[in-house]
């Protein structure tokens, strides 16, 4: 009854370390999915402040348009001053050129806002640049580590689901079955060690009388609460070698 219970152990144990890889293979794309939203977001980021800076220098250029044009109403109006004959037309013509004024100090100063939040703008698509140029180092870098690990872990799959075959070859048909339907029905866990008295499954005390039975190894029973196979897991002819 060991060596079948031995081969229980080892196909489960062959099963988990199947699992893990899957688990981990399924991981991984997931981190170059993730990298990827990264580096798009900072894409993006980067898109939106060059938008800004486009829309920045074409209120600057349409301002000093206007300053231009301001220029030219004044040195209009410096004209028509001369040919003035009336008090009144004079306080008008200097009215007019006191507003022309007023609203070319206004252009100015909002030119100089501008190119100080243009100087500011600028700086950030630098530090974007940088900071993309960066991340795609990094990305690549990461990418291909992950794409090694894929590879690798592919390769151990193979492994690993040929030695599950040949331990279901080699094993008792109806142990066999009995082992495929409860790792079916139990969260991939068929059978487990009883260590102290307890389940190692369902973290449950196995009743005195059947943990004795357990020791003697003339049977392979069942968790009275888990229902999954178990075994003395404190029997060193049980113990598996640990794994990466």
């Amino acid at each position: 009854m060991k060596e079948k219970i031995k081969d229980l152990i080892m196909l489960q144990d062959c099963d988990n370390r199947i699992k893990k890889v899957d688990t981990r293979k399924k991981k991984a794309p997931l981190q170059i999915l993730e990298l990827e939203r990264v580096f798009d977001e900072r894409g993006r980021i980067l898109e939106e402040n060059n938008k800004r800076l486009e829309s920045l220098k074409k209120d600057r250029r349409a301002l000093e348009q206007g300053v231009q044009d301001l220029d030219n109403k004044m040195e209009k109006s410096r004209v028509k001053l001369d040919n003035i004959k009336s008090n009144k037309e004079y306080a008008a013509v200097l009215k007019e050129m006191e507003d022309l004024e007023r609203e070319k100090g206004q252009n100015e100063e909002n030119i100089l806002q501008l190119m100080e939040e243009i100087e500011s703008i600028e700086k950030k698509i630098l530090e974007n640049k940088n900071e993309m140029a960066e991340l795609k180092s990094e990305f690549d870098r990461a990418k291909e580590e992950i794409e090694r690990e894929i590879k690798e872990l592919d390769n151990e799959m193979i492994a690993l689901e040929k030695q599950r075959d040949e331990f279901c070859e080699a094993m008792d048909k109806d142990l066999l079955k009995r082992y495929l339907f409860l790792k079916e029905r139990k969260s991939g866990i068929a059978i487990g060690a009883v260590i102290g008295g307890v389940c190692q499954s369902c973290h449950m005390g196995i009743p005195p009388q059947q943990f004795n039975e357990l020791i003697r190894c003339d049977s392979l029973p069942t968790c009275p609460n888990c229902n999954r196979l178990i075994y003395w897991g404190e029997d060193e002819y049980f113990i598996m070698p640990d794994h990466p």
